[in-house]
């Protein structure tokens, strides 16, 4: 039974804030990968979330099964494209970029990955994933080649936030961008949370615990922490 999306629903109904580590395989090493997975055992972490905007698939499936051999915490990929598909893990966000228009990024590496997928047993969520403007150009803009929404225009990233819910995606993804200069606005955090139903996920920035206790008090249910926890894996201690 795939249960990774029904605990999350579980996990909202309760008011449950949950929180996912960021592993971009690019920068881990098998070498260290169990130090790293120490690190997030200790933390308050409840899912691994596994990708990068330019990663290009190599190791993928060693890197995954060394993690599984380490943590009882859902592994999900997070991929740029069907390259980053590996069976090996439990899950993958479905991701389409609602915030761009790059055909490529909306539906091509969708269908792309279906024969993958269906080859596998993942646990498949949709995710509207919008990028918002953070002061820099992030990996995201520019492996996507599209722009991210204007900061300012709430009302439209929270509209966007909406039209992915109803398009039927499961999940929505605000995200600021791999060490963004500026993370995703709590009166945004607000506003879209207050507009939709789905679960709602918010990364990018993110770099401290003050910053995270008023993320989920703005409506996040679940906050993804990937550069601050990789500059410094004692973030948590």
């Amino acid at each position: 039974m795939k249960e990774i999306y029904l605990n999350i629903l579980d996990a909202k109904s309760k008011n449950k804030k949950m929180l996912a580590i960021l592993l971009d395989p690019d920068k881990l090493e098998i070498a260290t990968i169990y130090e790293v997975v120490l690190k997030i055992n200790q933390s308050p972490a409840t899912h691994i979330f596994v990708g990068g905007s330019s990663f290009d698939g190599s190791h993928l499936n060693e890197i995954i099964i060394c993690l599984k051999s380490s943590t009882h915490l859902p592994i999900i990929l997070f991929p740029g494209n069907p390259s980053q598909i590996s069976a090996e893990a439990d899950g993958i966000l479905f991701l389409m970029l609602l915030s761009g228009r790059n055909p490529d990024f909306l539906v091509e590496h969708q269908i792309n990955s279906v024969p993958i997928l269906e080859k596998s047993n993942l646990e498949i969520i949709s995710t509207g994933y919008i990028l918002i403007e953070s002061g820099s150009e992030t990996a995201v803009e520019r492996v996507s080649k599209t722009k991210p929404l204007s900061k300012n225009n709430i009302n439209y990233i929270s509209q966007t936030a909406k039209a992915g819910e109803l398009i039927g995606n499961k999940l929505i993804y605000l995200e600021a961008g791999s060490g963004a200069q500026n993370t995703v606005s709590l009166e945004t955090i607000k506003n879209v949370s207050k507009r939709i139903s789905v679960p709602l996920f918010v990364g990018g920035g993110i770099c401290s615990k003050k910053q995270i206790e008023e993320t989920y008090a703005a409506g996040a249910d679940l906050i993804i922490i990937g550069t601050a926890f990789e500059n410094d894996l004692t973030f948590f201690d």
